[in-house]
């Protein structure tokens, strides 16, 4: 095999960091953005790096790699966790809230289920794959990233992840955007109350939104406040002990939990204002920016793996699906919170207020936040998935 082009940790760092930054440009293009539409930069974040690695521009491992792994998702997580509006979301009502939990329960069972019944046809190790997985459908990239290092699942086990999060993921998303047509034979159906809608939507107009843009210190503080958080946290990671065998818990997942737990409560403090200035964003550049070099470690031909990988996908989201509906009857929730509440598990804050604006154009903001607190479980929840399908690997 040739020498990559580029090894040198800084050049590395860089081309990574401008393959980001092309792909939301290009993503800002006119004539791009029905494209972008079907298939979001954070995809892209992940798939160019590994392609420019196959085609030997990028090495498969580096010194850069191993760092942008250790500092840059908890980085990611404190600041995502500290602006969340937890009030907000407990002040969605309780059929919002137990949708979502009942889609995150669906993930958490649905995968050791479908584990169940491809085993024999899956990769010996593709558990931890299918772990890293719960993470993203309970949550999105970032809890996919932080269980796929919890569990040690190899960089090259994620790109038939990545083409199930996709395909499932999206078809499924298509799938709810055409069954908002027929929402109201739903509801009725189910006998659904649809006041609730009507209750959830007038509290949202207690919620702060207000923007403005960010400055210096703004900046500063932000940088400062969560490359502290990030060190502390990885330092006492270090020093805990690993967890569940095979391991589920390693210093990288408690140095996670640290964070999350940090920023939540931290959430509850006037350090919350930093959204203001946009603190989360911040947030998500780090978390795909480390997407960015994963895909640079990954195995292009690992795709082709695929098949067997989307059929078990299938048939984890056909359960979660399956108990949404049957808690929706029993509990006569509307249409609109069975597709929320599954969006906000599987899509994440990208993907949930699409769906909910396309029931109800007023009700963006409740996926968002449905899928805000979805995120706020994904860790926990996924863990416990990552736990059980770790449990059945071994038996």
């Amino acid at each position: 095999m040739n020498t990559p082009l580029i090894t040198e940790p800084t050049t590395l760092f860089a081309f990574l960091a401008a393959i980001l930054g092309l792909v939301f440009w290009l993503s800002t293009l006119e004539r791009l953005k029905k494209f972008f539409g079907y298939a979001p930069p954070v995809i892209w974040a992940y798939f160019v790096p590994m392609i420019m690695t196959t085609i030997g521009i990028t090495p498969v491992s580096n010194m850069v790699y191993g760092w942008m792994s250790r500092f840059l998702l908890p980085f990611a997580l404190f600041l995502l966790m500290i602006t969340v509006d937890v009030p907000a979301i407990l002040r969605l009502g309780r059929i919002a809230l137990i949708m979502m939990l009942v889609g995150t329960a669906g993930i958490v069972i649905g995968g050791p289920i479908a584990y169940m019944m491809f085993s024999t046809a899956l990769p010996e190790d593709a558990w931890k794959g299918l772990a890293a997985l719960s993470g993203s459908w309970i949550g999105g990239t970032a809890n996919m990233i932080a269980i796929k290092e919890s569990v040690g699942a190899s960089d090259a086990m994620l790109g038939p992840i990545i083409v199930v999060d996709t395909v499932v993921g999206y078809g499924w998303m298509g799938i709810l955007i055409f069954l908002s047509t027929i929402q109201k034979k739903f509801d009725k159906w189910v006998k659904a109350d649809t006041s609730v809608i009507e209750s959830t939507n007038a509290k949202l107009k207690e919620l702060d939104t207000t923007r403005r843009p960010i400055e210096i210190t703004d900046l500063a503080v932000i940088l400062g406040l969560t490359f502290a958080a990030t060190v502390i946290a990885v330092n006492i990671g270090d020093t805990l002990p690993k967890l569940g065998d095979p391991t589920i818990i390693s210093p990288t997942t408690w140095a996670v939990l640290i964070v999350v737990t940090i920023g939540l409560v931290l959430s509850f403090t006037p350090l919350r204002r930093l959204e203001r200035p946009g603190a989360s964003r911040v947030g998500f550049v780090a978390l795909y920016l480390l997407l960015t070099s994963i895909g640079a470690q990954a195995n292009l031909t690992a795709v082709f793996e695929a098949p067997v990988y989307l059929l078990t996908g299938v048939v984890w989201l056909a359960i979660h699906v399956g108990l949404l509906i049957i808690v929706a009857k029993l509990i006569h929730a509307p249409l609109f919170f069975v597709a929320t509440g599954s969006m906000a598990n599987v899509g994440g804050a990208a993907s949930a207020p699409i769906v909910a604006s396309v029931y109800l154009p007023a009700m963006a903001p409740v996926g968002l936040l449905m899928a805000v607190a979805g995120y706020i479980l994904g860790i926990y929840a996924a863990i416990g998935c990552a736990w059980m399908l770790g449990a059945l690997a071994g038996m």
